[in-house]
């Protein structure tokens, strides 16, 4: 199995079963010229989380890590009449990307961006009692997942959904003595996971056009 199969499979998934979407297509182009990295969740990915939010039918969504605001939309579309994303973003040049592509995608008056550090803006959604969304979706940095988690599971509720992104690392995940410190933050991420009697979770390998990794997919006890 190489790297090449593992896309010419994915491919092969999207062409059948995630149409051809200007609006998508438009937002990654608009990342790709803005210099953003190619880090987005692929195409038939963008979907499952689509599908896991209507299959959920969830109307509040929390996504910690907006980048260029891909998956994002993807996430807004299947919100029901009413309602709404909140998205975090670190960095001002992903944000603005990240704005222009939810006006051209029609979906400006239901996603709010806020701009910082997830650390410090998150605080602030628990303040104004923003929660409990009813999914959360973290595809941040991997050093701070530990704490990412913590503060979703405060600003979740019985039957929220979390999705946290990027927890295989390649297979690294395994190596306790690893250097690498997103490998680490996992791995505590990991740890936390296991002890934590409020959430019922399991984690999954993939592989495909963004190469091995996997995900977690967690319900609120």
């Amino acid at each position: 199995m190489t790297q090449d199969q593992w896309t010419a499979v994915d491919r092969y998934i999207t062409d059948l079963l995630v149409p051809a979407d200007p609006v998508l297509e438009a937002s990654l182009q608009a990342s790709t010229d803005a210099g953003l990295p190619a880090i987005n969740v692929a195409p038939n990915q963008g979907k499952l989380l689509h599908l896991l939010a209507r299959i959920h039918g969830a109307r509040t969504i929390l996504e910690i890590g907006t980048l260029g605001g891909y998956s994002t939309i993807w996430l807004a579309r299947a919100l029901p009449a009413g309602g709404r994303v909140v998205t975090l973003e670190v960095d001002p040049k992903h944000a603005e990307v990240a704005r222009a592509n939810f006006v051209r995608a029609g979906l400006a008056d239901l996603v709010e961006l806020r701009l910082g550090r997830a650390l410090d803006t998150l605080p602030g959604l628990a303040a104004e009692k923003r929660g409990p969304f009813d999914l959360i979706f973290i595809d941040a940095d991997k050093v701070s997942i530990p704490e990412y988690f913590a503060w979703a599971l405060q600003l979740s509720r019985p039957g929220t959904v979390i999705i946290v992104d990027n927890v295989v690392r390649k297979g690294a995940v395994v190596d306790a003595s690893s250097s690498d410190p997103s490998v680490q933050g996992v791995r505590r991420f990991n740890q936390l996971l296991a002890a934590e009697t409020r959430v019922s979770a399991t984690s999954l390998q993939t592989v495909g056009s963004k190469g091995y990794d996997g995900f977690t997919l967690a319900v609120v006890n």
